[in-house]
């Protein structure tokens, strides 16, 4: 049987992960404020969300305590955002069951199958090789304002025909 990767990019499911989280821990968040992965953290931050960073390196990102694992993480975490390569996933998602996460959330490009089946097994919701930020704005943010589920994007003022 093969992978099926759209079975992980649910719009009902995402838009329910999005409506009821609160707090986010995001895996890889870097300091540096040109990583996509800060961007997002910051992003997340400005919408009302607890960012809670996950970076062995650090002591703070965005002005909040860094933390070296998930398991050192001292509250209830409703979504695990993954900035790592596909191979670390397995991994972050045992880390992510054990701690009673909710969802497991991996970035574009970060699609593993064995951290998938884990986290489903953990009792986690997956969803994986989308970008929080982009789906927040899409479901949440303004992005939806501009039609922006219609599969089409224009810079005609006049709108869609």
């Amino acid at each position: 049987m093969t992978f099926n990767l759209g079975e992980y990019q649910d719009p009902a499911a995402i838009q329910r992960v999005l409506h009821g989280a609160k707090t986010i821990a995001i895996v890889g968040l870097s300091p540096k404020e040109l990583r996509s992965s800060y961007f997002v953290g910051y992003y997340l931050q400005r919408h009302g969300y607890e960012v809670i960073p996950v970076n062995p390196r650090e002591t703070e990102i965005l002005g909040e305590k860094s933390y070296p694992s998930l398991t050192e993480i001292p509250k209830k975490v409703d979504i695990v955002d993954v900035f790592r390569a596909p191979d670390a996933v397995p991994g972050i998602a045992r880390e992510a069951a054990r701690i009673g996460a909710g969802t497991l959330w991996t970035q574009f490009g970060v699609i593993s199958e064995e951290g998938a089946k884990i986290a489903e097994a953990g009792g986690l919701t997956v969803i994986m090789d989308r970008c929080l930020k982009v789906e927040h704005a899409r479901y949440i943010g303004r992005m939806h304002w501009l039609g922006f589920n219609t599969h089409r994007i224009t810079s005609v003022r006049s709108g869609l025909q």
